[in-house]
């Protein structure tokens, strides 16, 4: 099966769903884009690695990709291998072992950008689901990229102080005032 690589171009708002993203893959060697909906915090996760951003805790992809190089490994490459109703497949192919693991390409594409490893596709995938590029569709991507990581750091930074507020409620035995920012938390989190 001939296989075709791809890299980051994007992150723009999906027209689909509120609370979802379409990943923007390009074609390296021609002019065909592949958008892939993904959600929010897989988004996030991509968008921070980047825009470089050093998140003050260990995201999920983060410690995934500190397990995998603590094991004295690494992912050699993402292959988008399948399509089925809708939904793509993926798999993480690690370089020492060989092993082949399943993986959404949210969660695939995510750990790609932490390792800098390349991205393939079967050629008949993208030839089913490519769309053809334009000038505007790529600006507003890498302006979406951008926005994504910024709306992260600010969401975190605002749920990290209600969290110390709320450490510092309870040790001051102030429960009323612990209750509230418990609540807060509660509505931030249910939020992103």
């Amino acid at each position: 099966m001939d296989r075709i690589e791809l890299t980051v171009l994007g992150i723009s708002a999906s027209t689909a769903s509120n609370n979802a993203f379409a990943l923007i893959l390009k074609e390296n060697s021609g002019d065909r884009r592949l958008p892939i909906i993904i959600g929010a915090f897989e988004a996030q996760a991509i968008a921070l690695e980047i825009e470089g951003i050093v998140t003050p805790r260990p995201m999920t992809h983060d410690l995934i990709k500190r397990i995998i190089v603590d094991l004295n490994d690494e992912i050699d490459e993402i292959y988008i291998n399948d399509l089925q109703e809708g939904t793509f497949f993926s798999k993480l192919i690690l370089k020492n072992s060989g092993i082949e693991i399943d993986a959404r390409p949210s969660d695939a594409i995510a750990m790609a950008v932490r390792f800098n490893c390349p991205i393939f596709i079967d050629s008949y995938i993208l030839d089913e689901n490519a769309v053809e590029a334009t000038d505007d569709f790529d600006d507003e991507s890498n302006d979406t990229v951008k926005n994504t990581a910024d709306e992260t750091l600010v969401g975190q930074s605002k749920l990290q102080q209600l969290q110390g507020k709320l450490d510092k409620a309870i040790k001051e035995e102030n429960y009323e005032l612990a209750a509230k920012l418990r609540d807060d938390i509660k509505r931030m989190l249910e939020s992103s």
